[in-house]
């Protein structure tokens, strides 16, 4: 069972990867969903972290602020709560008529005027405050007390008799005391206050009376306190929603609490024992019942420890900083919204110019040359499809020329076949006409006859390239033939050295600058020519010139030759045929640098052909 268990969780594993690759690969396989990750995932990181580094920063500023905010009226609060304090043991002293009232008490059950007295002097003290609920006065000696207190309109004064009150704790505490005082908090249980005090006392102060002579105790002074004066004092303390005010002795009794079970529950942790005796201070407290966490601010007073104590729910002091999270959150929410709107409209704007791109690449890789991307604005993607365009006009016009190329080899070809007998059998009835010449012993008509036979039987060989050699001696059966129709008025030297003999060269590219030698200027003049053949060599070209000392070319006919090289081939001129054939060879041999070059002035002519040594294909 466990094994099958096992066996489905692995095979759910891997269909949830494969489907969450399938889906990725969905995703990525577009450029406009990738440009759309990617800025997606920019603006999300970019809001994300100012939106934490944001929360951090304002929930330390918001603690801070806090702590000094509250310390501050802790503080001002703490020191106005000593003074009313204060106020509260000068008021128990008789001062100036100590001696009276002390022999007032001591004679009161038998003297009318001492009890007047006693009266006289609780009434001056009541009046004397307003946050007053009762003042008790208990002889010590014969447990009695007198008691002064707020009854509907009127203040009265009344005489009682209570033998349990020197039984009770704060009795008790205050004849203890070095300064003959008792603090007595009405916070939790009343069960021992002792008298009938109002229910609105929040607080009791004792001072005992003692003889000055005898230091003996003869009374207890009482004073029963409401939270009026203290109300207005803690108001200069702020509470927010959920934050709790406590008042304590230097004894750690609470006088004043906004929440007991709060109190309790931190009495129970012993975060209040770690609330030192003076000055102020912070600590942290996480209230396991309440599942809250709190920072406890307190101030101690300085003359006699009161302690102020306010918890502050960290919830509550975050309370801003998670407010302005939740609020950059949203506004990070909206501006992704928005953004990836934007992104989606731009990453379009990109990517469909290079779909359509795309688009007319496939029509072209097809075959259809009618493909052309549409051009907008002056972007890269607008400069791509222009010269996208530009390529498929320029294919369409390589591939009509190769078209057109292929026609002209063919018709080539086929005239090369239809004429391959005629050159055979010239050369076959030139080798009888030679032969009927011996027979009847005409050597000079032989020679030209057998001349003109291996001159043919040159011409159709067949090959591009001879060596030197070999066209020289062409050249001399041609220049044979050519002294036969002019005589003694056709010179030839070749200045030609042996170590260039074995130099490669086109065939019939000499006889094609003799020809030309021939022609404009053996046929332009009456006068003898010479014809000077030469050849030389460096390291990087080797320079084959015919010059002639004939009348030259004239500068209009020269610049319509030069031109004439620069035509297309189905533009060729039949009278410049031979020179722009033997160029054309050239620059198809032996590549750009080689090349045919004309020198002419009104001493002659020369002709030039230049070609380089070195490379495959080269000389």
């Amino acid at each position: 069972m466990c094994t099958l268990s096992k066996g489905a969780v692995i095979m759910m594993s891997e269909r949830v990867g494969t489907i969450l690759r399938s889906m990725w690969r969905r995703i990525t396989q577009k450029l406009v969903n990738k440009l759309i990750l990617l800025f997606t995932s920019v603006i999300i990181l970019v809001v994300g972290s100012l939106t934490i580094i944001s929360y951090q920063m304002i929930e330390k500023e918001s603690v801070n602020h806090s702590i000094a905010s509250t310390t501050n009226n802790l503080l001002l609060v703490n020191q106005n709560l000593e003074d009313y304090l204060e106020g509260m043991q000068q008021l128990a002293l008789p001062q100036l008529r100590y001696n009276d009232i002390m022999n007032a008490i001591a004679n009161e059950n038998r003297d009318y005027a001492s009890r007047m007295v006693i009266e006289n002097y609780l009434r001056s003290m009541f009046y004397s405050r307003n946050d007053l609920e009762a003042i008790y006065l208990y002889v010590a000696d014969r447990h009695q007390y007198y008691v002064v207190t707020r009854e509907t309109y009127n203040i009265t004064v009344r005489k009682g008799i209570n033998t349990d009150i020197p039984k009770l704790p704060w009795y008790k505490e205050a004849m203890a005391s070095t300064t003959n005082e008792s603090f007595q908090s009405f916070v939790g249980s009343r069960s021992d206050m002792g008298y009938v005090a109002p229910k609105a006392s929040f607080m009791a102060y004792h001072r005992v009376l003692r003889s000055i002579a005898s230091r003996h105790p003869q009374a207890v002074l009482s004073f029963y306190y409401n939270t009026s004066a203290v109300d207005e004092i803690m108001q200069n303390i702020p509470l927010g929603k959920g934050d709790q005010l406590m008042l304590m002795s230097p004894k750690g009794v609470p006088f004043y609490v906004n929440s007991f079970p709060l109190y309790e529950r931190m009495r129970d942790s012993g975060v209040l024992a770690q609330i030192g005796k003076g000055g102020s201070g912070r600590v942290t407290w996480s209230d396991s019942s309440g599942n809250q966490e709190y920072l406890v601010v307190y101030d101690a007073g300085e003359k006699d420890g009161w302690q102020l104590i306010k918890p502050i729910p960290y919830r509550q002091i975050y309370e801003a900083a998670t407010t302005t999270r939740n609020w950059s959150y949203a506004i990070g929410a909206l501006f992704l919204g928005v953004s990836i709107i934007l992104v989606t409209l731009t990453s379009n704007a990109i990517t469909r110019p290079l779909h359509k791109l795309s688009t007319q690449m496939k029509r072209f890789s097809t075959g259809d040359f009618g493909a052309t991307a549409p051009v907008k604005g002056h972007d890269e993607i607008a400069y791509l499809s222009l010269h996208f365009n530009e390529m498929v006009q320029r294919t369409e016009e390589l591939i009509n020329e190769r078209y057109r190329m292929k026609l002209v080899e063919k018709n080539a070809i086929l005239k090369a076949l239809e004429a391959e007998i005629n050159p055979h059998f010239l050369y076959n009835a030139l080798q009888a006409i030679s032969t009927q010449a011996l027979k009847r012993e005409m050597f000079d008509m032989a020679d030209m006859v057998d001349a003109l036979a291996q001159t043919l039987r040159y011409s159709i060989n067949g090959k591009d390239i001879v060596v030197a050699r070999e066209e020289l001696k062409h050249i001399e059966r041609y220049i044979g033939l050519q002294k036969a129709r002019f005589g003694a008025r056709l010179r030839v030297e070749v200045v030609w050295e042996e170590t260039l003999m074995e130099l490669p060269v086109p065939r019939l590219s000499v006889q094609t600058l003799v020809e030309n030698a021939i022609k404009h200027a053996l046929e332009k003049v009456s006068s003898d020519i010479l014809i000077v053949i030469s050849a030389e060599s460096s390291s990087t070209n080797a320079t084959i010139a015919v010059r002639d000392n004939g009348p030259g070319i004239s500068e209009d006919k020269l610049r319509m030759v030069l031109d004439s090289f620069h035509e297309k081939w189905e533009e060729r001129e039949s009278e410049h045929i031979g020179l722009k054939n033997l160029n054309t060879r050239l620059k198809l041999l032996y590549g750009d640098q080689a090349g045919l070059f004309i020198l002419t002035d009104e001493t002659g002519t020369e002709m030039r052909m230049q070609i380089p040594r070195g490379g495959s294909s080269h000389v």
